[in-house]
């Protein structure tokens, strides 16, 4: 249906009245955006996100014609993978592997963290880093743990019940100590307090790996409890504590344990907030005369020679 539209031409389309229509231009122009993000959020409205589309033919040719004419950047429409400040239009076929995606399944039900954080481009790093060190002489160990989600993961992956292996989780189950913060942390606002999220999950943990007699819980906050982790070889060593102490203390406590080829995951190594940690660890990679590989996921990567 179409009307005539008054003095100034415009014509409505459709049943919805001029009135509506004006008020809710008003209503774009004059509510300010942050006050718009707070009624969603308390009204629990989501914002409207396009869906994503395949571009038509038209499309992709006009697109192919820009690429030929700018010489040096090519123009992608559609990302393959958009998330945990990662984008890419490259060929992410890992995502609809099967045994990826019941793994990640998995592991996202830990509730590790924020599920709207999408990590599958972390797990596909640490899945892949587990497979190799699944070939390797030696056990599992990961520092920093919290509700097991990267670990359920791994353990589902490789069905390391069948390996001859054992997994030990390394963490408070409580949240950080903050007798291990440095001031220089502390300045930046890091506290018990600022990762409450972190709270009380030991028991939860113990009951989700009751089932892997060779996964071992380990309790307590590190550097105090590695003496009690002392096995002759690793091949796999996960690191994510979020404060600098307790990771180098890990780092040093397990490098001449790994084994030639192990790996080592630094999960925190190239986030903006966590600056204290990379220094340390490219000071602790050099003087053992090896190197960081820094990932756009943000994780770094140390093979032992």
């Amino acid at each position: 249906m179409v009307a005539g539209g008054g003095r100034s031409g415009r014509t409505i389309v459709g049943n919805r009245s001029w009135p509506v229509t004006i008020a809710r231009r008003l209503a774009r122009r004059l509510i300010p955006g942050r006050t718009k993000r707070w009624i969603r959020k308390e009204l629990s409205i989501a914002p409207r996100v396009p869906a994503p589309r395949v571009p038509t033919p038209r499309e992709l040719e006009i697109k192919a014609v820009v690429n030929h004419l700018s010489g040096k950047v090519p123009i992608n429409t559609i990302p393959s993978f958009a998330g945990d400040d990662l984008v890419s239009w490259h060929n992410p076929e890992f995502l609809a592997d099967p045994a990826f995606i019941h793994a990640v399944e998995l592991g996202n039900d830990r509730n590790s963290w924020d599920l709207r954080r999408d990590v599958r481009w972390r797990y596909h790093v640490i899945l892949w880093a587990a497979w190799r060190a699944a070939r390797l002489e030696g056990d599992f160990v990961e520092c920093g743990v919290n509700r097991g989600g990267f670990s359920r993961a791994v353990v589902d992956y490789l069905d390391f019940g069948r390996l001859d292996k054992t997994f030990y989780l390394m963490d408070t189950f409580s949240g950080l100590v903050e007798q291990y913060i440095t001031p220089e942390e502390r300045a930046k606002g890091v506290s018990r307090e600022s990762y409450a999220k972190y709270g009380e999950c030991f028991d939860d943990v113990q009951e989700a790996f009751r089932p892997f007699p060779n996964v071992v819980l380990v309790r307590g906050p590190i550097p105090d409890t590695l003496p009690q982790v002392t096995p002759a070889k690793v091949s796999y060593l996960s690191i994510d504590m979020n404060v600098v102490i307790p990771e180098i203390a890990a780092a040093e406590h397990f490098w001449d344990r790994l084994v030639s080829g192990a790996v080592m995951i630094l999960d925190d190594y190239g986030h903006l907030t966590y600056v204290a940690q990379k220094r340390a660890f490219d000071a602790f990679a050099a003087k053992r005369e090896v190197q960081v590989l820094m990932l756009p996921t943000g994780q770094g990567l140390i093979f032992k020679p």
